[in-house]
């Protein structure tokens, strides 16, 4: 186990996976060491009691180069997804739209941060992927990543406005090229 970490049995909760997320709110690995991709840097950073090696490294940031902590991997995958969904067809064959959903149930199972992963799946289970156009896509992508900003205590986004974020650029034309 991680220098630090104590684990008080009856507040944690270990998953089928073998993780473990502990009373103090760290994830631990099948190899009793916290997990990196389900921690943030400043938690880990605390829990070390070290100090970022570089002084243009903060507690909260990790250079480019490094494995990504919770939050950067949380923005990539939504970039991605997003992404996905501002270049999903309008009118997408029933293949691709059995195949989108096929991907999102894959992703959700594969997802590195096992809370995250568990999460998504659970909200899926609950709210179907919609996936007969761009526009029904990107409105339930929206919803989904609302649901985990909701949970994180974060401004949840105008689902009007997706196509404007992530398809077309904002009207204000700070995006044109």
């Amino acid at each position: 186990m991680a220098p630090g970490v104590t684990e008080t049995p009856a507040k944690q909760e270990t998953e089928t996976s073998g993780y473990k997320k502990l009373a103090n709110g760290i994830v631990l690995g099948p190899d009793g060491k916290p997990c990196r991709t389900c921690n943030d840097v400043a938690s880990l950073f605390a829990l070390s009691g070290k100090k970022p090696k570089s002084i243009t490294t903060t507690a909260s940031t990790l250079p480019s180069d490094c494995p990504p902590d919770v939050e950067a991997l949380g923005r990539s995958s939504w970039t991605l997804l997003h992404s996905i969904t501002a270049t999903y067809p309008t009118n997408p064959t029933p293949q691709l739209q059995s195949e989108t959903k096929t991907f999102l149930s894959t992703f959700g199972k594969l997802y590195p941060c096992w809370v995250c992963a568990e999460d998504f799946q659970t909200w899926m289970t609950r709210n179907t992927p919609r996936v007969s156009s761009r526009g029904e896509f990107g409105t339930w992508m929206c919803e989904a990543h609302n649901a985990v900003n909701e949970k994180l205590g974060k401004d949840v986004f105008d689902c009007g406005r997706w196509e404007e974020r992530w398809r077309t650029g904002w009207k204000d034309g700070r995006c044109d090229f």
